[in-house]
């Protein structure tokens, strides 16, 4: 039997007799998830950190100013020569495929959560967005391949177009997901002030979901960033830069990680682990600047 609330009870004895209420069979099961999680948990950190150790162990060696500056050699058995085309071709490349669907796969979740609902047309989205999330990229890049680069020829942008169609689902499904944890209530107070739903979107739900949506962007970047296959079919190989995003060839780390890694010759192999670890490093910087981007623009909104 549990003792009446009053007035002059401690936080100690409310603490206590809220644990006493609980069931002993719940709090068996809330031990036995967060068990099961955490050993989930270290059993996925194994082989990640494995792998990421050895070949930050292998890559390393090869990571300097002038690897990343440096063309790329003509011959692939030489030692001269580093991945500068390459470190260019990947942030051209995914710079575009970013601008392409971020702000398609934005506008697409606030479609679906605040104007769709149930309508036929955003149940058809959806059933899409979960069609090519499931697509194999090697079959989006045949697909850019035969709708772009038949008609257009290699190019950065078909690329682009590429790792685009890889990226939509999924910022569409997380910024979705993120909207839905926004608390309506948020939404009736804005209401209430006389504002529209376009400015409760832009000024109340999107502030509210920002941390969530950048997460989900940036996991929609690191995809794109190590995608091989519809890079194969779109963008060539080139050992010189190429500014130009619509017109020649060019090249990005995936394909010279997929190219160099194949090669009998020691040289090669090595530019591919300096490769490897260049990409890893890449969206390990990209990963931090969007969480401190978002952790002062949270700290701001509190404060």
């Amino acid at each position: 039997m549990t003792l009446p609330l009053t007035p002059e009870t401690s936080d100690a004895e409310v603490r206590s007799i809220l644990e006493a209420s609980i069931a002993r069979s719940r709090s068996v099961k809330d031990r036995i998830a967060t068990v099961w999680m955490w050993g989930s948990f270290l059993v996925l950190l194994v082989p990640l950190g494995a792998v990421i150790f050895y070949v930050v162990q292998m890559g390393a060696s090869q990571f300097s100013f002038d690897f990343l500056t440096t063309d790329l050699p003509v011959v692939t058995r030489s030692a001269a020569g580093g991945i500068g085309p390459v470190v260019y071709g990947t942030l051209l490349i995914t710079g575009a495929a970013t601008l392409m669907a971020v702000p398609l796969g934005v506008l697409g979740a606030i479609y679906l959560h605040e104007y769709g609902g149930n309508r036929r047309l955003a149940v058809v989205i959806r059933f899409l967005s979960d069609v090519m999330t499931g697509v194999p990229s090697i079959v989006m890049g045949l697909f850019i391949y035969t709708i772009w680069v038949l008609v257009f020829g290699l190019s950065a942008f078909a690329g682009a177009l590429g790792l685009a169609c890889l990226m939509l689902p999924v910022i569409i499904r997380s910024t979705e997901e993120m909207l839905r944890l926004v608390p309506d209530d948020l939404r009736q107070a804005s209401y209430a002030l006389g504002n529209r739903r376009w400015r409760t979107i832009l000024t109340v739900v999107l502030p509210a979901a920002f941390g969530g949506i950048m997460s989900g962007i940036i996991l929609a970047v690191a995809r794109a960033a190590g995608e091989t296959a519809p890079l194969l079919f779109t963008i060539g190989v080139v050992t010189a830069p190429n500014p130009n995003l619509f017109s020649g060839s060019n090249t990005a780390l995936s394909t010279q990680i997929f190219a160099n890694a194949q090669s009998p010759y020691e040289n090669a192999q090595n530019r591919a682990w300096g490769a490897a670890f260049t990409l890893i490093l890449l969206v390990f910087v990209l990963t931090v600047i969007a969480r401190v981007v978002a952790g002062r623009y949270a700290r701001k909104r509190g404060g």
